[in-house]
């Protein structure tokens, strides 16, 4: 369990950046690694939202069990 949630803490993590550099630099890193709407972005994208939802539903049950 431990492995998944360093894990996923490195794919919020490249999706923060990723984000961060669209803002500022109008560039999307993932997509001009794998490119534009590439089976391979569409794949780090996804694993990157399914991350965020795995760590919200962790932070939950933790607050819950408070």
């Amino acid at each position: 369990m431990e492995m998944i949630k360093k894990l996923a803490l490195i794919l919020i993590l490249i999706g923060g950046l990723n984000w961060g550099l669209v803002g500022i630099l109008n560039l999307d890193l993932v997509a001009a690694i794998f490119g534009a709407g590439s089976l391979l972005s569409r794949i780090v994208y996804s694993l990157v939202g399914i991350s965020a939802i795995y760590y919200i539903i962790s932070w939950y049950k933790a607050y819950k069990n408070k």
